[in-house]
């Protein structure tokens, strides 16, 4: 059966033209693997290995936090370790985006990342699910995590009026509500998941919380010996900062206004060239600096890694400009804007789906 085409293509583009625009997407890609190499294990090496000076560089302050300089800087330091890892490490390797290096140590199958939800549960509701299905209404529970209406095609409950209230107050608990999200109870009222893997599930996220909550809450702050308090204070400011960080740079690749969602009739069929098309209707961009990008996790660059999830990270800020060219060419906006534009408008939108009708 072929496709219907995508809501609001700004184009009009023909069957044939987006299978002309699939062709280009499909070259830089062809590049990119061709050049992967020495330079792109370097840059993983090097990110891997700032990420450990400054965690061990934090941790070590914070063992003698008493002296509150120590904690600011050991708590600075532990929140810059904690972005990276979660952001331009955790959250690329597994993805799958240094499997080619074959080094077990920074492999999809491997990682374990900083989070509290297993890498497993996590590759399934990401990888599997949001990548595969990205904004379509009734499929991807990205989109508005199940609890909030992004779109004024997902049906409107009551309870969606207090949405501006627990998206508020989700931010600096950003960790738990995936972990919760991940395990998929949605799915298992809906029939769609047994309750026996619901509580396989559960059961591996409370045994990696348990591993996370003792290190950072008992074991380290026991090191600490006379610093115990500020230390655990430092780890959960770092947790917070992390979450807080992460929390805003998703939701400002996904939900700005300009980004546009899809109904599962539009999807029925789609080639590879469709979409490629829907990732870059469905995504939106942050603008930075090198570093900003960096801690990111690149996902500033969200368009590029929704067209490409499996290359290296480093890859996207080299490829921007080229697939920001082929939108262009085929007149298909490219959204992107600075932090404060992209999160404005992305609590624009929480507030009004909020709110019954179509807004």
């Amino acid at each position: 059966m072929t496709a219907q085409p995508l809501a609001s293509s700004p184009a009009e583009l023909t069957d044939q033209q987006i299978e002309a625009l699939g062709q280009e997407l499909n070259q830089i890609r062809a590049d990119v693997l061709a050049e992967r190499g020495a330079a792109d294990a370097r840059y993983i090496h090097t990110v891997i290995a700032a990420h450990r000076g400054l965690e061990t560089g934090g941790r070590a302050a914070l063992a003698v936090s008493l002296f509150p300089p120590a904690w600011v800087v050991g708590t600075a330091m532990l929140s810059t370790a904690k972005i990276l890892e979660n952001m331009e490490l955790g959250h690329n390797i597994l993805h799958g985006q240094w499997d080619w290096m074959r080094d077990p140590a920074i492999h999809s199958t491997t990682w374990e990342w900083d989070h509290l939800t297993p890498a497993d549960a996590w590759r399934h509701t990401h990888n599997d699910l949001h990548h595969t299905w990205t904004n379509v209404v009734g499929r991807d529970r990205d989109l508005g995590y199940v609890i909030s209406r992004m779109s004024a095609d997902q049906p409107w409950h009551p309870v969606h009026l207090a949405q501006p209230l627990y998206n508020a107050l989700l931010p600096p608990v950003f960790e738990w509500g995936i972990a919760l999200y991940d395990l998929e109870p949605d799915a298992v009222a809906a029939g769609r998941k047994s309750v026996r893997a619901f509580l396989d599930d559960l059961g591996g996220l409370a045994r990696k919380a348990i591993r996370q909550l003792a290190k950072d809450y008992l074991l380290f702050p026991l090191l600490a010996g006379p610093s115990a308090l500020p230390c655990l204070l430092g780890n959960l400011a770092a947790n917070t900062v992390r979450n807080v960080w992460s929390h805003t740079v998703i939701f400002c690749g996904h939900f700005p206004d300009d980004v546009q969602t899809f109904s599962e009739e539009q999807v029925e069929g789609e080639t590879r060239a469709q979409w490629y098309l829907r990732q870059i209707q469905g995504s939106a961009n942050i603008e930075g600096s090198t570093l900003f990008h960096i801690l990111t996790g690149n996902l500033s660059h969200q368009i590029e890694h929704h067209l490409y999830p499996d290359l290296p990270s480093n890859r996207y800020a080299e490829i921007a400009p080229r697939v920001r060219k082929v939108c262009e060419q085929y007149k298909i906006p490219y959204t992107t804007g600075p932090l404060l534009k992209q999160y404005a408008s992305t609590w624009g939108r929480i507030l009004r789906h909020a709110l019954p009708g179509r807004h």
